[in-house]
């Protein structure tokens, strides 16, 4: 933490890793997706320490509370300790539950050559049925 009272918006997402380049904070800034509280937040907004941020990003709402500013872009973990992430657990769940299935790919033995139509509808089959037994799980 520095002595720094107030800080654009956009570098400090930059500055604490939310979004890799200052570039790409400042276009989510214009577009709208960066609130303070109920206020949509330009890229030159002035964020203070004790200000809860809303962040949309790839289609996850997210919270985070300033606990520090800084100087210039650091490493992720004295990042991290500038601010605070209060993202419900709903929220972060999303991707675990988007990521479901989409791992890498399956393997075939060498000279088997692609799936027929038939196998390749056992296999989808296959896949579905993980999927539901996951979601019920979580239930």
């Amino acid at each position: 933490m520095t002595d720094i009272a107030k800080m654009r918006v956009d570098r400090w997402l930059w500055c604490v890793r939310i979004f890799k380049s200052r570039s790409l904070a400042t276009k989510v800034c214009k577009a709208g997706k960066v609130k303070l509280g109920e206020k949509i937040l330009k890229p030159s907004a002035l964020v203070t320490v004790g200000d809860e941020l809303f962040v949309h990003k790839n289609g996850y709402n997210l919270i985070f509370k300033v606990d520090g500013l800084l100087k210039s872009r650091v490493s992720a973990t004295i990042a991290a300790e500038n601010y605070t992430d209060l993202t419900p657990e709903e929220e972060l769940n999303k991707y675990k539950s988007w990521f479901i299935g989409k791992g890498a790919a399956e393997r075939r033995e060498k000279g088997a050559g692609r799936p027929t139509k038939k196998e390749r509808r056992t296999i989808d089959e296959f896949k579905a049925d993980q999927w539901w037994e996951q979601l019920e799980d979580e239930s």
